[in-house]
């Protein structure tokens, strides 16, 4: 559906792109994220024909955006950041209008429109203008509007900006839904809402594409934390910088905190570790150390600190201060 292939964007001396190119195939719900001013939005208004990249191409189902653009616009809809909307204009006039600048033929208008109203939820509020309906309404407004013309693509940039928690799990599920039947890229902030409506992650950053994969494996390979509480086997009172130490000592670990036990006579930690599984390691270093291990909970790198990490938001830390040898008073 999307072929990208070097594309690049400059501004005078400012380059918002820089040398981008990737694919994207039919049914594919896609999260296009990156930190402010990273080449997101020109990407998707090169996509959507407003915007003409420097060089590089961008085709839409094999149609070059730039050499035939009416024609890319046909198989695309569009919601903006900023979601322009005539408010003066009741909400079924002005779906109304975008069908006809669309070239709906008027026997078929009805029934588009309709069509995107029920999807979108708007019933209740076509006889009211526009400047009248909360935030959430009017983001449904420019969803309809983007899909009254039964598009093949819907590119949507921010389109949860500014709505309340209700409503952001409204439009959520909508583009769900929307989901199972178009290619829909996805640009947002919300982390958790790429988790939960994506099945692939686009990361750019500076004008360059930096990663690319399904949410649940950018994480893999670049290591968590292991949470454990540990008790001592023969009933001896721990003590935690000597614990510490040791987990310190376990193969693989990069880093130790102290977390919650489980009451008396146990103690918890939080392991951070790289790319090696630490837990057999850990499993053999507390049976010398005569500890048992009541948990052990592993969880991978989130989504948000693999975005840190390759837009360089990280802050580093360092492992623990290293605690005495003895584990047992």
């Amino acid at each position: 559906m999307i072929r990208i292939e070097g594309l690049t964007k400059s501004y005078g001396a400012t380059q918002a792109l820089r040398g981008v190119s990737f694919e994207v195939h039919r049914g594919q719900v896609v999260g296009f994220l990156g930190p402010n001013g990273a080449g997101k939005s020109t990407t998707m208004k090169i996509l959507a024909g407003f915007v003409t990249p420097t060089s590089g191409t961008a085709r839409v189902n094999g149609i070059d955006v730039t050499a035939d653009p009416v024609a890319s616009r046909r198989l695309i809809g569009y919601l903006p950041e900023n979601n322009p909307l005539y408010e003066e204009m009741m909400v079924r006039d002005f779906l109304d209008f975008v069908a006809e600048v669309r070239g709906i033929p008027r026997e078929r208008r009805a029934e588009r429109i309709r069509n995107a109203v029920d999807r979108c939820g708007l019933r209740a509020v076509l006889g009211k203008d526009i400047h009248q309906l909360s935030k959430g309404y009017r983001q449904r407004v420019g969803l309809a509007q983007a899909i009254v013309h039964d598009p093949d693509l819907l590119i949507l940039d921010e389109p949860t900006t500014g709505l309340d928690p209700n409503q952001i799990v409204e439009i959520r599920s909508l583009i769900k839904e929307l989901g199972r039947e178009k290619t829909v890229i996805l640009s947002t902030h919300i982390l958790s809402e790429v988790q939960s409506t994506c099945g692939r992650v686009l990361i750019i950053n500076d004008g360059r594409l930096v990663a690319d994969d399904a949410p649940e494996r950018l994480g893999k390979g670049e290591g968590g934390t292991v949470t454990v509480v540990l008790a001592s086997r023969t009933g001896a009172l721990l003590q935690a910088d000597a614990v510490r130490a040791m987990l310190e000592g376990v193969a693989g670990v990069t880093g130790v905190e102290m977390a919650e036990g489980e009451g008396a006579g146990t103690l918890g930690f939080r392991l951070r570790y790289g790319a090696e599984d630490i837990r057999r390691s850990l499993f053999e270093a507390a049976v010398r150390a005569d500890l048992c291990l009541l948990e052990v909970k592993r969880q991978h790198v989130s989504l948000e600190e693999t975005f840190r990490k390759l837009t360089g938001g990280e802050a580093s830390r360092g492992p623990q201060d290293p605690g005495t040898p003895s584990l047992a008073a």
